[in-house]
């Protein structure tokens, strides 16, 4: 179960591992927004993303033998940043499953971090029958993107950070895509303060957790197009579901414009560097998809990693 205990026993674990991301604010995103809005910036964590928090607290956790056998994870890349470095603070190998088309930057950074890098084509390979083959084979332990209690229980620690440094909060919102974020720190906020709102935010071309609560059961989704490499995973998990089923005021989504445009703004009028999949929740803002009723907004800003091209070809407009 994830609960508030399991979150604060996460954040005494991995404090020392960690930053404390600042929360900032912007009179002119405000101005736009037509309310208060505070952002908590995963986009300067360690390793460009909230990913190392779950990372940390999950490969922290494990037995003397599981860190000699080393581990493994699938990842479109901040989670394999994340476990990458993670692994080697901890002194154990690292394996990590990357999409063939996952951005140059995560993947040389992931190299970069010592993990021994292994491609799938995301198109033709069920990535995670193709990670629990290689574990299997080699005798590594699995850290998930997402599925996880103790990656969950990481995740929650943003949340839990955030209202301590907010508390009277209205609604926070964060990216979604396998779940894991957003049903940590909607777990967290919901704990502390039971009647803040929480949203879900999706791209509009991936949005499966928004057809899954319409649905009431996990729905699946082809691969989808979107410029939020991040948040192209194709159903959510199995664990984080029922979280998010719960614990969602709504699942929002947005359009790869909205969420460039979000981008743009936050980059030239808030000096913010935020990859695609990071700036959704902040797009939705942005665009005005919230109730009025919520005039104090925090938006979890997920990670700072861009590709140099993608990034030149938002840049150039």
């Amino acid at each position: 179960m994830l609960t508030l205990q399991l979150i604060k026993e996460a954040a005494d674990r991995i404090r020392q591992h960690i930053h404390r991301t600042p929360v900032v604010t912007s009179r002119s995103f405000n101005e736009v927004a037509g309310r208060e809005v505070f952002f908590k910036c995963e986009n300067l964590q360690r390793a460009g993303a909230f990913k190392a928090r779950g990372a940390t607290n999950k490969i922290l956790s494990l037995t003397d033998n599981e860190r000699k056998r080393g581990v493994i994870a699938v990842s479109s890349g901040n989670h394999a940043q994340a476990v990458a470095l993670a692994a080697r603070e901890a002194g154990t190998r690292a394996v990590v499953c990357l999409p063939a088309d996952a951005p140059k930057m995560k993947v040389a950074a992931t190299r970069g971090y010592g993990a021994d890098i292994r491609f799938f084509d995301r198109h033709k390979d069920d990535r995670d029958a193709f990670g629990r083959e290689i574990a299997e084979r080699e005798g590594l332990v699995m850290v998930p993107a997402y599925d996880d209690y103790l990656i969950m229980a990481g995740q929650g620690t943003c949340g839990l950070e955030f209202l301590e440094e907010v508390p009277d909060l209205d609604c926070v919102l964060t990216p979604c895509s396998g779940g894991g974020l957003f049903a940590g720190v909607s777990t967290a906020a919901k704990s502390i303060k039971p009647a803040i709102k929480c949203f879900a935010v999706e791209p509009e071309t991936a949005n499966d957790t928004q057809q899954s609560v319409v649905k009431g059961e996990r729905v699946k989704i082809s691969p989808p197009p979107t410029i939020a490499d991040g948040l192209r995973v194709q159903t959510p998990g199995a664990l984080t579901f029922p979280i998010t089923r719960t614990n969602a005021d709504a699942v929002l989504t947005v359009s790869d414009e909205e969420i460039i445009a979000a981008m743009r703004f936050m980059l030239f009028r808030m000096k913010l560097l935020v990859e695609p999949s990071g700036a959704a929740a902040a797009a939705a803002v942005f665009t005005k998809k919230i109730p009025k009723e919520c005039p104090r907004v925090g938006i979890v800003l997920s990670g700072g990693n861009v590709d140099s091209e993608l990034l030149a070809g938002i840049l150039a407009g």
